[in-house]
């Protein structure tokens, strides 16, 4: 299947290693270099934006795009399939001159937002995701839409684009934000059935983004930073011009104060009109804290920590440990000074770093250092330390990233936080490289004993391919010659079979 090709623009997340592909490709038996290990036996998936149709680039955010799903499937020792499918939503199933899906619920969530950051499996289903109400949707194994999910009717109004799966109960664990919600995220948690058992509403002192959270064997850890809801953003084009201005006005006096009143709030889920636009922005006055919730407990059980004014997209891990008596909460994230200030397109404002928090819970004292002051991105451990301390954590170095797409450098680091080294793999210069996952070995006894895997581009080709490691030695093991380029998204997993 094909789309309308979005041309050239003055946008820089609409050109380059960010441009859109225009097609769905299906390809069998693809070209291997290199060995691929023959025990894995599973799917290696990974969503981002994908426009399908011309968009307006004036207005785009990388963040908006429609989703696509691109998917690998691997079984003894070859590469059996390649998939890219958009997410069938209501808007790209139009474009493509589609019927829409039979199972399009707007209790599910906003229908006109994109379920284009994250796709995972959980309870036999695949799930593509997103944060800020959206709607997330299923797909079947070879990556077709089945339709919205609400989890068997249990959660309702949106998810989030990063649960974190606690390694011992298998559990989903989140934390979900919303305008329908008003002063309030919602933690919860997901059984193996794919229910939901838990819900927690907590109240926050306006209206952030949070786009992600850390989970500890004992808590659940909240960003709430100066990336707040901005309502002039948040109209969709389906409102009349004329009306723009009393709707931006209702906005503005709703959002963030009270809960959108269910007939609107369900009005607004079930428009299926595109938002281009990401309606959140960097505000001086809104201070920073980090949040910290028992695992068993409620709302009222939370503390909170004032921090300096930052942003965290991704956090790496955290977990906590006895010092002198004392327990202290170590947080290791990517930290970003400014977000979405003078660039209101994409993630461009300010270099991230790879920093270290650290809470006295006994004191109240937090104290905070820089780990690693190159620009990086997309931190990953291997999963099944999560919450738990960890020795090793990989990254993604993206310099240059936003500023030229032909001088852009990207590096996979390893980081050793028992010897406060940082090894870079040895791979060709003109690999721009995705998120990386770490995918245990069979048996394996060490932490890093398995294997990294993602997208990566290779320029002078325009070749996209599935590069495995060594998450040991950074070698590279193999590398799958993909039919077509895979834009840069955002989050991907491997899923075994």
């Amino acid at each position: 299947m094909s789309a309308p090709t979005v041309s050239a623009t003055d946008n820089q997340y609409l050109e380059g290693f960010l441009a859109p592909v225009g097609r769905e490709v299906t390809a069998i038996d693809l070209k291997v270099t290199g060995t691929i290990p023959e025990h894995l036996d599973g799917r290696y998936l990974r969503n981002g934006p994908n426009p399908a149709e011309e968009v307006d680039a004036e207005r785009y955010h990388w963040f908006a795009g429609d989703a696509m799903v691109h998917g690998l499937s691997l079984r003894d020792g070859k590469a059996l399939w390649y998939r890219n499918r958009w997410v069938r939503t209501a808007a790209v199933a139009g474009t493509l001159g589609e019927p829409r899906p039979a199972r399009l619920d707007p209790k599910a969530g906003m229908l006109s937002v994109a379920p284009n950051t994250n796709v995972l499996e959980h309870a036999g289903k695949t799930l593509a995701l997103v944060e800020g109400g959206g709607a997330n949707y299923e797909l079947t194994d070879d990556l077709d839409t089945v339709g919205t999910c609400d989890f068997n009717g249990t959660l309702g109004g949106g998810y989030t684009a990063h649960p974190h799966r606690d390694p011992v109960s298998g559990e989903l664990h989140a934390v979900s934000y919303s305008f329908a919600r008003g002063r309030n995220v919602q933690y919860t948690v997901l059984d193996t059935a794919g229910r939901v058992r838990k819900v927690v509403d907590i109240p926050v002192h306006g209206f952030p983004m949070m786009h992600d959270f850390t989970l500890t064997e004992k808590y659940v850890v909240l960003y709430d930073l100066p990336v707040v809801f901005d309502p002039g953003q948040a109209v969709p084009d389906s409102v009349p011009k004329l009306a723009r201005p009393a709707a931006r006005k209702m906005m503005n006096a709703l959002a963030g104060r009270v809960s959108i009143p269910g007939p609107i709030a369900a009005r607004v889920a079930a428009d299926t009109t595109r938002i281009l636009s990401l309606p959140f922005a960097w505000d001086d006055n809104y201070p920073a804290r980090i949040g910290v919730l028992p695992r068993d407990g409620g709302a009222d059980d939370i503390r909170w920590f004032q921090i300096a004014p930052c942003f965290v997209f991704h956090p790496l891990n955290g977990y906590t440990e006895v010092r002198d008596g004392q327990e202290v909460l170590v947080l290791d994230v990517v930290r970003y000074r400014r977000m979405f200030d003078r660039d209101r397109r994409g993630p461009s404002d300010g270099v991230p770093s790879l920093d270290r928090w650290e809470i006295n819970l006994a004191t109240g004292r937090v104290s905070d250092g820089v780990r690693d002051d190159r620009q990086q991105e997309f931190p990953r451990i291997n999963e099944a330390l999560t919450g738990r301390a960890h020795r090793f954590g990989y990254t993604v170095g993206t310099d240059g990233i936003f500023e030229s797409a032909a001088d852009m450098k990207s590096s996979l680091y390893k980081h050793d936080y028992a010897t406060g080294s940082a090894v870079v793999a040895g791979l060709d210069p003109d690999l721009l490289l995705g998120e990386f996952c770490f995918v245990p070995n069979p048996d394996s006894r060490a932490e890093d004993d398995g294997i990294l895997m993602g997208y990566a581009h290779h320029r002078p080709t325009d070749e996209g391919r599935l590069v495995m490691l060594d998450a040991q030695s950074l070698d590279t093991m193999a590398a799958v010659h993909l039919p077509q380029r895979v834009p840069m998204g955002f989050h991907g997993n491997w899923c075994p079979r």
